[in-house]
């Protein structure tokens, strides 16, 4: 698992043996909450097997913003890097098989590879496409009605169709789970 991750950030050669070290391999069943909302994140993690999502509560009610499958890295990254309350939960949502990294570990090799342009520009992409998929999201929510959400989720994220529960779905989208089941309804009719 750790070699795909090698291959997205190529870290010098003779440090890669201490830099795997510092990653601890987990499996965590499904609706383990791996961090809080209001809990400062300590630790990164990277899927090799399962879903997470990431949550908040918002007026009594948990609402979904993201989703992580595997190769993905997840943490609260504002909160992992500042030492901040973190803004959201990180929750399993299947059974995962998990490698994590405790945030002086992560530092310290962060510091390390700091003078190498092409580790840190890869580093700055991931948290781009990350900041571009928050970005999206949102602004789906100001242009895109319900329905059109749901339609470009089964477009150009099918496999979160495929493996998410509905509510966490509505959820993410916005909407009850109601108002999910009649949208499929409407265009289950539509393809008659």
């Amino acid at each position: 698992m750790l070699e795909k991750f090698r291959t997205k950030f190529p870290f010098p050669p003779e440090k890669w043996d201490a830099y795997v070290k510092c990653f601890k391999r987990i499996d965590v069943p499904a609706r383990t909450i791996l961090l809080r909302e209001g809990d400062i994140s300590r630790k990164a993690y990277l899927i090799e097997k399962g879903c997470l999502r990431v949550w908040f509560i918002n007026k009594g009610e948990e609402t979904t913003f993201q989703f992580f499958f595997e190769n993905n890295t997840v943490s609260s990254i504002e909160s992992f890097k500042k030492s901040i309350p973190s803004l959201f939960s990180i929750e399993t949502v299947e059974p995962c098989t998990l490698w994590w990294i405790d945030k002086t570990d992560l530092d310290w090799i962060l510091a390390e590879v700091s003078e190498n342009a092409d580790i840190r520009d890869k580093i700055l992409d991931a948290v781009f496409e990350r900041t571009l998929h928050y970005m999206q999201h949102f602004l789906s929510f100001v242009r895109d009605t319900p329905q059109e959400r749901y339609l470009n989720l089964v477009a150009q994220r099918p496999h979160i169709i495929q493996r998410v529960p509905q509510h966490y779905i509505a959820s993410y989208l916005g909407i009850s789970r109601v108002h999910l089941s009649r949208i499929k309804q409407k265009l289950a009719r539509q393809k008659l």
